[in-house]
């Protein structure tokens, strides 16, 4: 294989690990997308900026922001992280008391920046600006409908299907984004902005997460509750099912546009996603996840020396399962935290080696011992394979892996960026040929039942403890098909 065709198929994007989809080194699920809101404080800019910030890791192509000050927009997008989109001068140039801010993740196509949000639009009314997190399953089927009627779209974004929708309509704003909620099937968290209101508001099922906080007379939203501890607000409550809440000058109204349903937020958000500082449905994420390395340890111990949980989404969880079992718990795995967006290409040597660049087996950790490797998912296999393989050539004797949560089998259609059925190593191969495939001692993945009951939180009486797990059992909890025209993956 040429230079150049290796390159090609590790390197599509400007930046390394940017939207090599299948072929991406690290085969990880991609990250959600984030929201930040704030109604009612004079420096609604920069503390959106921070709770953002606080939101990078649910994605990091692009960030925006949308500040009012009650008579005009004034707002800016670029692709990067927040603090390379946003310096003290462009922060300064928005001015008002209310906004709302968007990070969008990684993406395996449409890396531009007219899909990043929020989105502005004017229209009869005046400016509208939206930012959601999720993914509108039958978006394709209301695009062609609104195409043929006319409309014409400027994005690929499944937000702008939405701004449409209330565009068209002749009712009030708050009847037609409501009628424009009823209309979409799918997972998500709206933030709607105009000059003189703010709407929020999530899906029926509650399949995407966000929450409202309070800071003085403020109000705040956010898709994790890690943004209002790093601003220093308090953390009031979740966004209910079907609720859109409706904030203006005479305050807070608290309103919905649809009856909740079977609750079911998504459960790679406690697994994988939400930092383990932020709190959903009641529960800790950190606490959450020590559970599962316990319960993991009840339902599949191993004879070990050591246990070590891949960075940074399985430390938690590491933890529990030593202590659940008394084996040594130690950083045998190291990550490099600045490798996701270099605009220097690696050598060809790198790139065919392209896991060390993101981790980092220590060798007087794991050297001569028994290894057990605490992960949160496997999606293809590849990158559980290299990783067992890094802790080998570090010398460890055997490597026994462990995953807490059941076996990725389906795709998700609710936000997150999974690959098709039939690249999902679990949906063909028993677990013991899974073993085989990615080269450990053993393999072992928590029960459903066990994930259920360690996450805890305020649901248990719940359906599946209120939980999503379609991507596990193939129960999803909408309509997935819109004959032939649903999409899954992320439509932020």
């Amino acid at each position: 294989m040429s230079d150049e065709i290796r390159r090609q198929s590790l390197w599509t994007g400007d930046y390394y690990n940017q939207g090599t989809g299948p072929n991406d080194i690290f085969d990880t699920l991609k990250e959600e997308c984030g929201v930040f809101g704030v109604f009612g404080h004079p420096e609604a800019a920069s503390l959106s900026y921070y709770g953002l910030h606080a939101l990078q890791h649910r994605g990091e192509e692009s960030a925006g922001l949308c500040v009012t000050d009650g008579n005009e927009f004034h707002y800016h997008r670029g692709m990067g992280l927040v603090k390379e989109v946003f310096d003290k001068d462009r922060l300064t140039s928005l001015i008002g008391d209310r906004s709302i801010g968007h990070v969008r993740y990684s993406t395996s196509g449409d890396s531009r920046l007219t899909n990043a949000q929020p989105l502005v639009f004017k229209y009869r009314d005046g400016d509208l600006a939206v930012a959601t997190n999720g993914n509108i399953v039958n978006a394709p089927k209301i695009r062609k409908q609104l195409e043929q009627s006319g409309s014409i779209f400027q994005t690929t974004s499944d937000t702008e299907v939405v701004a449409h929708l209330i565009a068209r309509s002749s009712k009030p704003l708050v009847e037609a984004a409501k009628d424009a909620f009823r209309d979409i099937v799918g997972g998500f968290a709206f933030l709607l902005l105009t000059n003189d209101k703010l709407i929020v508001a999530c899906d029926p099922h509650g399949l995407r997460p966000l929450s409202m906080g309070r800071l003085g007379d403020a109000y705040l939203f956010s898709s994790e509750t890690c943004a209002f501890e790093t601003i220093g607000a308090e953390t009031v409550r979740d966004i209910q099912p079907g609720e859109l809440l409706i904030l203006d000058a005479d305050g807070l109204h608290e309103d919905r546009f649809a009856e909740p349903e079977r609750k079911a937020l998504c459960a790679m958000e406690y697994i994988y996603f939400a930092r383990p500082d932020s709190d959903l449905n009641g529960a800790n994420l950190h606490s959450a996840r020590k559970r599962m390395g316990k319960r993991l340890a009840q339902e599949s111990f191993v004879d070990a020396d050591v246990v070590t949980g891949v960075p940074d989404s399985s430390i938690s969880a590491a933890i529990g399962y030593a202590e659940q079992t008394g084996i040594s718990y130690e950083l045998g795995l190291i990550k490099n935290k600045y490798t996701g967006r270099t605009f220097i290409q690696p050598s060809q040597e790198l790139r065919e080696q392209g896991v060390k660049m993101k981790l980092s087996a220590v060798r007087r950790v794991v050297e001569g011992k028994r290894v057990v490797m605490i992960d949160d998912s496997i999606v293809r296999g590849t990158t559980s394979r290299r990783i067992v393989n890094l802790l080998r050539e570090a010398g460890a004797t055997e490597v026994h892996v462990r995953i807490t949560s059941p076996p990725f089998k389906n795709p998700c259609f609710y936000g997150i960026d999974t690959p098709d059925r039939k690249e999902l190593i679990a949906s063909s191969k028993s677990i013991a040929e899974i073993c085989k495939e990615i080269n450990a001692d053993s393999l072992a993945f928590l029960s459903p039942e066990g994930l259920v009951e360690a996450i805890g939180g305020s649901n248990q009486s719940d359906y599946k403890g209120g939980l999503c797990m379609a991507c596990f059992d193939n129960d999803y909890p909408t309509r997935t098909d819109f004959d032939g025209e649903e999409k899954f993956g992320c439509g932020c």
